[in-house]
């Protein structure tokens, strides 16, 4: 079974999905870093995928560190080191037969390398479309949950409640001649 991997280039998704570069722009960055690993812990919840989020040190100098949060991997490069190139190094150690890397950044010279390691690439903002379907799926999920829910709680049977569907059907009919 493939294992799939995201690695996210954190910085440049916050630039280009409008109301992270919107939050950077007016001075919080710390809010736009927090509302990203929301929405990522969320798609990863739904998606099941192992992802990986990469900052550059440039914007918090003097951190360096790897940690867990909403089962997500963060990594702060080191001070000296970008988070295209950590993210190239990883992306050609962890492609292989059995794992699927995927990386999401609009910096094309960086999608081209990562592409050549055998990557797949998709960019910020297409990335946003793909965490917007998310989103409705998981709504649409969760309503049919519900639904389900309802008729659970329901006294009626099946039948009864194809009878009644089958019944309000013929009253609408009904009302519209």
């Amino acid at each position: 079974m493939m294992h799939e991997i995201l690695i996210v280039d954190g910085y440049n998704v916050i630039g280009n999905w409008p109301e992270l570069a919107k939050l950077k722009q007016d001075d919080h960055l710390a809010d736009a870093r927090d509302q990203l690993l929301a929405q990522l812990a969320e798609y990863r919840k739904y998606e099941e995928a192992r992802i990986i989020l990469v900052f550059d040190a440039m914007y918090v100098p003097g951190i360096t560190q790897r940690y867990d949060q909403y089962n997500l991997e963060v990594v702060w490069t080191k001070e000296d080191q970008t988070a295209d190139s950590y993210i190239e190094k990883i992306a050609g150690e962890l492609n292989n037969r059995l794992t699927q890397v995927t990386v999401v950044t609009s910096d094309q010279a960086e999608q081209w390398t990562v592409f050549s390691r055998g990557a797949i690439r998709i960019s910020s903002p297409e990335f946003k479309k793909v965490i917007q379907q998310t989103k409705s799926a998981i709504l649409r999920d969760a309503q049919h949950y519900q639904d389900v829910a309802l008729r659970r709680r329901s006294p009626w049977n099946n039948q009864q409640l194809f009878r009644l569907e089958k019944l309000r059907d013929e009253l609408s009919d009904d009302k519209a001649d």
